[in-house]
């Protein structure tokens, strides 16, 4: 998985690349991925607890309010549900391919609107760590590459959740690359994230 050892540019490049195969991959490739996802995310729990461990006694520390431990918090229950979200996605129908429109032309032309993926998306959101496999999971689900960037006050949990779907994606045949978290930089990493050009598609801040 690519992270920011790597610079924002070319773990966006390498995002793009795995783009273009992950827009021409069948519906049974990506929900076997996530179903892939989900039982690793269930095997690496305690793997993701610990790192979660990490992240809340740093917020401790730092004198965070209880109502932002507890989005950050992680417990075997929300583990769970986090794994069963996913499931819950692979499950849903296929959107690339979909046909919403379509008229024919007085010369007997067909013309069809029809929904295919967008490219690299990259998501940009609080210490909520669960953000970091849904967003993932619906991008991956759409066709999409994703762009992690989350808070720095989750960032083992993040690494942690990132890290795990990333492998198990790879494993069960996704291109390298279509999930990065981008992680360990400030605002002027935040801002080269946002001017990827020709790299980064669409960008959603999640607050």
């Amino acid at each position: 998985m690519a992270t920011a050892v790597a610079s924002v540019t070319e773990i966006c490049a390498a995002a793009k690349r795995a783009s273009r195969q992950l827009a021409i991959t069948g519906s049974e490739v990506k929900n076997a991925a996530l179903r892939a996802i989900a039982t690793a995310l269930e095997e690496r729990t305690t793997e993701i607890l610990e790192a979660n461990r990490r992240d809340l006694e740093a917020g401790r520390e730092a004198g965070l309010s209880a109502a932002l431990m507890d989005r950050l918090a992680l417990d075997e229950r929300r583990a769970a549900q986090i794994a069963a979200s996913v499931r819950e996605i692979a499950a849903l129908p296929d959107p690339v391919g979909e046909v919403i429109d379509g008229f024919r032309l007085p010369n007997g032309l067909d013309v069809r609107k029809v929904r295919v993926p967008l490219g690299v998306i990259a998501v940009v959101y609080e210490a909520r760590p669960n953000v970091t496999i849904d967003a993932a999971a619906l991008c991956l689900k759409s066709g999409n590459a994703i762009v992690l960037r989350g808070s720095s006050s989750a960032a083992h949990s993040n690494a942690a959740l990132a890290a795990v779907a990333a492998d198990a994606a790879l494993e069960a045949g996704l291109p390298a690359g279509v999930l990065s978290l981008v992680a360990g930089g400030g605002r002027e990493e935040l801002t080269e994230l946002a001017t990827q050009s020709g790299l980064v598609d669409l960008i959603i801040p999640r607050g």
